[in-house]
């Protein structure tokens, strides 16, 4: 890569040289093919107390359907850009054009913190490259002076009042300006809990700087998990749940086979593994990893989409192999990823079973499926399957009879007017009902077998159809499994 700096002294052409001192201007081209992260050397003296980068890029004209240039930006300290390591200093991919870090503040996705002498990098992450190439400026300013203090954190706590053994509704996938949203946590907040939200999980892109915003916001009334969307080139992923001021590092591709580590990394700070909208169709969105190291998936990522249905028709397959091979399977989530108005927070919403309204409860409840996905808090759903001497089953759960024990699967529904109510097995779609009233309530009975069906699950589905796909999606619940 071919840099050129322009300092006090005047110009100076290097190859991949560090910088020193002042104001400097840093010019290069990226060509198509990049790697996915260019690295560009600062040298930081002692008793500087603030570092500023600002950045622009070409964008020329393309021919029609190909990527043109976009390129992000983030920063590592002098203690370096190894993968997973302690130098991770914030990313604002390309959501800002420049950022600061100093001991007492930091632009939004960046951390505050020591500005230690040595080798820093800024780091650039070429997201599509234009067949002309891409031709970017840094202008990279230090300043002296007496560096401030930084601020020691202050974190949401990990339990809320709540209302013991409960359905509670959340939204696990919600960004702010702390990466490419466009609302303040407090903003985000004020959005759940008209939403008839009770829990939120942090999940700005590839930075947890937000983590010490959040602590005023949380209340008795709405628990505040942490998190991060690991946005890579290859799918994303929430980290659900995480420790206070975990990083989950992001540059890997599924060929590189580092995934196993990072979703370790995942769970060993108390977090879960959830794939986000597989099926997305932006550049890198959709998920290669495969769902061996998940625990849960995002199959309903905002409003309902051919995407989605797509991710559905997945999971369902999925549901299927795990019952034919008698191995475990993933349950589903739903979220909103809500980043600026208007999109919706709690469009759509996980409501879980959880003991208390807690981290560690609704984390469990996740994980155990005992969850239905709803568009909005108006919509409410209640799914069980009685039959034999066996208590009745509810969602997540395993109804034990014997594979020609008579089976009766019932469905109430409130909140969904005019929608189909449709059960589904591992054959398919074996019953849909008449629309609901106008009033939006309704029941429905269903009866089957173990041997017929080894699993059940329900769907709400409106009048509106997604082209040639059936009516957009109301609610879904996870499966009741049947039989021994």
């Amino acid at each position: 890569m071919s840099v050129t700096f322009t300092g006090a002294a005047g110009m100076a052409s290097h190859e991949g040289s560090a910088y020193v001192g002042g104001v400097t201007t840093i010019r290069g081209t990226l060509p198509p093919g990049s790697p996915d992260y260019a690295y560009v050397p600062v040298e930081v003296p002692s008793g500087v107390s603030e570092l500023r980068v600002s950045y622009t890029y070409d964008r020329p004209g393309v021919p029609p359907g190909t990527p043109g240039n976009a390129l992000d930006i983030g920063l590592f300290d002098e203690r370096g850009t190894e993968l997973g390591g302690e130098g991770f200093r914030g990313w604002s991919g390309g959501a800002r054009t420049e950022f600061f870090v100093r001991a007492d503040d930091a632009t939004p996705g960046y951390l505050p913190g020591p500005i230690r002498p040595g080798i820093w990098h800024v780091v650039l992450g070429p997201y599509t490259v234009a067949p002309q190439g891409l031709s970017y400026e840094l202008t990279v300013t230090l300043t002296h002076g007496e560096a401030g203090e930084t601020p020691e954190p202050v974190y949401p706590p990990a339990r809320a009042k709540g209302r013991g053994r409960a359905w509670y509704r959340g939204d696990c996938h919600l960004h702010t300006w702390y990466s490419d949203g466009r609302r303040t946590p407090a903003e985000v907040a004020a959005l759940a809990r008209a939403a008839g939200l009770d829990f939120i999980n942090s999940s700005d892109h590839n930075t947890h700087s937000s983590h010490p915003h959040w602590a005023s916001e949380a209340g008795d009334d709405l628990l505040i998990m942490l998190g991060e969307e690991v946005t890579t080139r290859n799918g994303h992923v929430l980290a659900l749940g995480t420790d206070p001021g975990t990083f989950v590092d992001w540059r890997y591709r599924a060929r590189d086979r580092r995934f196993g580590r990072f979703a370790h990394r995942i769970r060993e700070a108390g977090g879960l593994v959830v794939p986000a909208h597989p099926h997305g169709t932006c550049v890198g969105c959709g998920w290669k990893f495969g769902f061996g190291e998940a625990d849960a998936v995002e199959v309903w990522n905002g409003p309902w989409t051919p995407d989605d249905e797509v991710t559905l028709a997945e999971w369902d397959n999925q549901l299927v192999t795990s019952v034919r091979e008698g191995r475990g399977w993933l349950p589903a989530m739903g979220n909103s990823d809500a980043h600026r108005d208007p999109d919706t927070v709690g469009l759509p919403q996980t409501v879980v079973l959880a003991e208390e309204l807690s981290r560690e409860a609704i984390q469990e409840g996740i994980r155990a499926g005992r969850s239905y996905i709803a568009e909005s808090k108006n919509v409410s759903v209640s799914f069980t399957a009685t039959g034999g001497e066996s208590r009745p089953a509810g969602i997540g759960e395993r109804l034990e009879v014997d594979r020609d024990a008579p089976v009766t699967v019932r469905l109430e529904a409130s909140g969904a007017p005019r929608c189909t109510i449709r059960i589904i097995t591992d054959q398919g779609v074996l019953f849909t009902s008449d629309p609901l009233p106008v009033a939006g309530s309704g029941t429905v009975e269903w009866r089957t077998t173990a041997e017929y069906a080894a699993y059940v699950r329900a769907e709400l589905r409106h009048e509106t159809a997604v082209g040639p796909l059936p009516g957009v999606m109301a609610a879904f619940t996870n499966p009741v499994f049947l039989g021994r």
